[in-house]
C-alpha cells in the first residue's frame, strides 16, 4: 500500500524556488532517504508531507487522503497525527523543559487513546522500554538527559500515537558516531514489527545507508538521482551524488545494512 503520494511539488519563496517538481511514493513499511546539502530543498520537501508548508503548486496523499490548504480542525489535526509523526535534529528544543519525561509521552497518548491512569502509567513505561529507557527516567527533565538519551524521548513521543509514517529531519545529525549507531539500530528494530514506514531526511549518505532502502537525491530544489540505497551509493550515476559520497568522513566507510 502507497502511504504518501508526493506529484510534482513546487514551493516558491519570493523569487527563490526550493523545491521544483518533485515526485516520489513511500511504500507502506518502506524507508525512503531524502538526501542533500543544506539548501537542497530536502527540509521544505518534510515540512510540506507534515502540512508546516503548503506547497506553491502539487499535490501530497497520505494513507490515500489528500491534504489540503487551510485551517483545519483540532479532530482533523489529531487524524493527521495518527498518519504522520516527525523527529527533529535537536531534541532538546523540540521537548518542553519543564516536563517531566513521562508526561511527554503521557500527554502524547492521552491526546489520541482513551486509556485509564493504569493503562496510560503502563504505556508510557513500555513505550520507554521500547526505545531503551528505563522506568527511573520518567521522573527526569529533558536537562538531565544526554543528548541520545533525549532523542530516544523524542522517538517514543513520535511512535507513541502509532503512526503510518515517521518522519527523521537529520534526527541523528546532533549525536556522536557511537550514538548515532545506537538510534540507527534502534529505528531498524522499530521499523520492523509494525510496517511504520520512514522519510528519513539526511546530508550523511553513510548513515542514510544504514536506515533507508530507496534514496533521493536532492539538488538544488530538484530531483537528480534515486533509486534502490545500495545500488545508488555502489554506483552513482550522478556528479553531485560522487561528491556527497566522496564527502563521507569516515576512514574505511564502505555500504553495509547496520551498524554495530
Amino acid at each position: 500500500m502507497t502511504v504518501i503520494q508526493a506529484e510534482r511539488l513546487r514551493k516558491v519563496y519570493g523569487e527563490s524556488v526550493a523545491v521544483a517538481d518533485v515526485s516520489f511514493t513511500v511504500e507502506e513499511g518502506e524507508s525512503v532517504a531524502i538526501v542533500g546539502e543544506s539548501g537542497s530543498g530536502k527540509t521544505t520537501v518534510a515540512r510540506m508531507l507534515l502540512g508546516l508548508e503548503t506547497p506553491t503548486s502539487g499535490t501530497i496523499t497520505v494513507c490515500g487522503r489528500a491534504r489540503g490548504a487551510g485551517r483545519v480542525s483540532s479532530k482533523e489535526r489529531r487524524r493527521r497525527a495518527r498518519e504522520i509523526q516527525i523527529v527533529f535534529q535537536d531534541p532538546y528544543s523540540s521537548l518542553d523543559k519543564l516536563q517531566r519525561i513521562g508526561d511527554v509521552i503521557s500527554t502524547s497518548l492521552s491526546l489520541h487513546f482513551s486509556l485509564t491512569p493504569a493503562e496510560l502509567r503502563r504505556r508510557t513505561l513500555d513505550l520507554l522500554e521500547s526505545v531503551g529507557l528505563a522506568e527511573r527516567h520518567a521522573a527526569l527533565l529533558p536537562r538531565q538527559l544526554s543528548g541520545g538519551q533525549r532523542q530516544r524521548v523524542a522517538i517514543a513521543r513520535a511512535i507513541a500515537v502509532e503512526p503510518r509514517v515517521l518522519v527523521l529531519d537529520e534526527a541523528v545529525a546532533a549525536l556522536d558516531v557511537s550514538i548515532q549507531a545506537q538510534i540507527l539500530n534502534l529505528l531498524a528494530d522499530l521499523r520492523a514489527p509494525g510496517g511504520m514506514s520512514y522519510v528519513f531526511i539526511s546530508h550523511d549518505l553513510a548513515v542514510v545507508n544504514q536506515i533507508s532502502d530507496t534514496a533521493i537525491v536532492m539538488h538544488r530544489g530538484a530531483v537528480v538521482e534515486r533509486g534502490p540505497t545500495a545500488d545508488l551509493l555502489r554506483d552513482p550515476q550522478e556528479d553531485y551524488t560522487r561528491a556527497l559520497l566522496a564527502a563521507v568522513p569516515r576512514p574505511g566507510w564502505k555500504p553495509s545494512r547496520r551498524i554495530t
